[in-house]
């Protein structure tokens, strides 16, 4: 088996220092209404209103969530934040890459213009990572890209069954940004090194499972659940960890079940989670594409991965997978500031406009030329450039940080976790018991280590 390449690279070695960042002021021609605020009791709603446009983030809209978070995070009437998507197909689509990238061809003043956009959206979506309030955010709908950002660091992510979720950077020429490097380099084993390569997608309950979503719910009751967090009375000595824990016990009250495994089993789960490890463990892509290639275990799995992944841009791959090793031990501060110094990077690449004009402005879509078009073609050196520092500093609104989530219980445990029960099930139990998907993902996941310990488990048995 070869051995992991080392990656490193000289500008990671000094540390970047955090300056104050600023309010965003709104902009002539920023849209009036494409965010509502509405307040409900305790609760301050964030409705995200485009749905011509699936929700999709753009500079108007993080202008004005941005100060709303941080008047409602000093408010003591406000006590619960929920964010949402108008309409009945998306949450949020993602960032609005078409303007970005018509923005990028009017060149150097129009990139500088889209670089400035994602230094505010990983703003804001670093001030939800490290908000000191309870955040809610619905995932009902297509939670893509951008979107992904406004939910996913957060403690409490809801999916429904209309839950569709992707990272699909790298078919434009992009990379998982929105603090990526961060979420998907802790997903259980390389399940997060394969979603943002091949930028498959996720339905309804396959989020939970994957540890994406935190719970999983009906969409039928989102607006009975919105009434009962409106009802909730935080005393004022509460703890930020009694005040979630109350939300998250409020939250499960609205469970309707789960789809049965048998009816709906995980997507990312047994031998293709198997496949998966044994394909996408390595360093770099040129031996992912041949550990695909002589991949016996899921042929046709592998075979279809295969393909997928050499229609993506070659650039995009492996600034990704050096992103994924790299963030793995990046704080959640870091991981923003250096996704911010490579999207500025990309702004000026080919790849990300000939990607968004290929696929997403193009009609009827088509395929992409990149530049450089094959692996071999993007060399070491060309990685290196989007990992240097950035010609300005990404400002943050607070200094806090960390290194894994402090809200990691309020989701099914994590592969390690499972692992781990043998040292402590009571402490495991205390935190876990209960969960819905925690007996299915137990069972994926004792079965995937040990065939005997699954039917210890099936019986009863201590494991």
């Amino acid at each position: 088996m070869p051995l992991r390449a080392k990656v490193t690279n000289p500008a990671f070695g000094s540390r970047m220092l955090s300056t104050p960042a600023t309010i965003p002021k709104e902009l002539p021609g920023d849209e009036a209404d494409d965010v509502l605020f509405h307040s409900h009791y305790g609760v301050r709603l964030v409705e995200l209103n485009r749905p011509k446009k699936l929700n999709a983030l753009n500079g108007s809209m993080a202008r004005k969530i941005l100060p709303r978070l941080l008047e409602w995070e000093k408010s003591q009437l406000a006590s619960i934040i929920m964010v949402s998507g108008a309409g009945e197909k998306a949450f949020c689509a993602g960032g609005d890459v078409a303007a970005l990238a018509t923005s990028n061809q009017k060149g150097p003043r129009g990139q500088k213009k889209s670089t400035n956009y994602f230094g505010l959206e990983y703003q804001l979506d670093h001030l939800i990572a490290t908000y000191s309030k309870p955040y809610v955010a619905v995932m009902d709908g297509i939670t893509m890209g951008g979107g992904v950002g406004l939910s996913v660091h957060a403690p409490f992510r809801i999916a429904t069954e209309n839950t569709l979720f992707a990272m699909p950077e790298t078919t434009i020429g992009f990379f998982p940004d929105v603090g990526g490097s961060f979420f998907l380099s802790r997903l259980d084993g390389e399940i997060g090194t394969y979603l943002a390569l091949t930028s498959e997608r996720l339905k309804g309950v396959q989020t939970l499972y994957s540890g994406i979503a935190t719970h999983y719910i009906d969409s039928s009751v989102l607006s009975n659940l919105t009434n009962r967090l409106s009802e909730l009375v935080f005393k004022d000595y509460a703890s930020m960890d009694e005040r979630l824990s109350l939300v998250n016990k409020t939250i499960n009250e609205f469970s309707t079940g789960l789809p049965s495994i048998e009816q709906e089993p995980i997507l990312l789960g047994g031998v293709t989670r198997k496949a998966i490890d044994r394909c996408f463990k390595y360093d770099t892509i040129e031996e992912i594409v041949e550990a695909l290639k002589n991949d016996s275990g899921n042929s046709e799995w592998a075979n279809k991965t295969l393909k997928t992944l050499l229609s993506r841009s070659p650039t995009s791959l492996k600034v990704t997978l050096r992103q994924l090793r790299l963030g793995k031990k990046w704080g959640i501060s870091e991981a923003f500031r250096r996704e911010y110094a490579i999207a500025a990077r990309f702004m000026r690449h080919p790849d990300f406009v000939e990607g968004v004009s290929a696929r997403l402005i193009s009609k009827p879509a088509k395929d992409p030329e990149w530049n450089p078009a094959k692996l071999e073609d993007v060399k070491k050196e060309d990685v290196d450039t989007f990992f240097a520092a950035a010609d300005k500093e990404l400002a943050l609104f607070n200094d806090t940080d960390y290194t894994s989530y402090p809200h990691a219980k309020y989701a099914l445990p994590s592969e390690a976790d499972i692992l781990s029960i043998k040292k402590d099930p009571t402490a495991f139990l205390k935190t876990w018991g209960g969960k819905e998907g925690l007996q299915a993902k137990m069972f994926d996941v004792l079965t995937k280590e040990n065939k005997g310990t699954i039917e210890k488990w099936s019986r009863g048995e201590q494991v």
